[in-house]
């Protein structure tokens, strides 16, 4: 299977302007946008290439919109504010690991802004890297990862650490037809984090891509249900429920069926 850390470079390539000297939070969407109480705060973390100093690019940012209305219209009304996180630079650029020092720093700006407010964070690919890794913030209570990235061969001889998802809920999602994250990498992750903390499921969207295209309804509705459960205080739907309470296999790979989220009211 082809893997993302090959796949990826920077496009552009030639010289690197100056990146953006701070990372930022987009415009809050939901009950930030208008003055009502926040309750809950999802941090959007975009996908990124393996290194790249540049920006980011404005097409990263705005494929988080989708999924940034359906959460608020799950939950906006209750309190709920979204904000997709600008980083300084679009590439993960090895140790450095600039998405995971980003999202520490759109966390502590969370509690600035809005105090003592329960965090998911909640990441697509390198920003599922990112959300996983910076889930010790004090302030998060919540970690949804999208076909998250987990290069090899660092995923196999230096996994990465699973201590900082300790009371947090986990949820990660995975499509099996994957070509660009690999899988059975995020499956893996979930099985080392399941040990440490029992609040952790993994979902697989079966014959879908990297981008989850296929089932995106699906895909979205699951969010929304995690979010409004973590963040809001509501029951998770029935295969969530079921996903977090099930040992290893079966609740890392909960199939998420086709049609999810029909008959759900937000």
């Amino acid at each position: 299977m082809a893997l993302q850390a090959s796949q990826q470079r920077d496009p552009e390539g030639g010289p690197t302007p100056p990146a953006a000297s701070l990372p930022a939070l987009g415009r809050p969407l939901g009950a930030g946008q208008d003055g009502r109480a926040v309750h809950g705060v999802v941090l959007l973390l975009p996908p990124g290439p393996a290194a790249g100093i540049r920006p980011p690019s404005a097409l990263a940012l705005a494929g988080q919109r989708p999924l940034a209305r359906r959460l608020c219209r799950a939950g906006a009304a209750e309190g709920l504010t979204v904000h997709v996180v600008r980083y300084r630079h679009r590439g993960w650029n090895g140790a450095s690991a600039h998405p995971v020092r980003d999202t520490h720093w759109a966390a502590d700006e969370v509690v600035r802004r809005y105090g003592d407010v329960p965090v998911c964070l909640a990441g697509t690919g390198m920003g599922g890297r990112a959300a996983l890794l910076a889930a010790g913030h004090q302030a998060v209570t919540a970690v949804l990862a999208l076909a998250p990235w987990l290069p090899e061969p660092e995923a196999l001889v230096a996994p990465d650490p699973v201590r900082q998802l300790a009371g947090r809920r986990v949820l990660v999602v995975h499509g099996t037809n994957d070509e660009h994250t690999d899988p059975d990498l995020s499956y893996r992750l979930a099985e080392r984090a399941k040990k440490a903390n029992r609040d952790v499921c993994r979902f697989e969207v079966h014959s879908d891509g990297h981008a989850l295209r296929q089932h995106r309804s699906e895909v979205q509705a699951l969010a929304a249900d995690f979010v409004r459960g973590t963040l809001l205080g509501h029951p998770f739907a029935r295969p969530v429920t079921d996903a977090l309470a099930a040992p290893p296999p079966l609740g890392l790979r909960m199939p998420l069926a086709s049609g999810f989220g029909e008959s759900l009211r937000y």
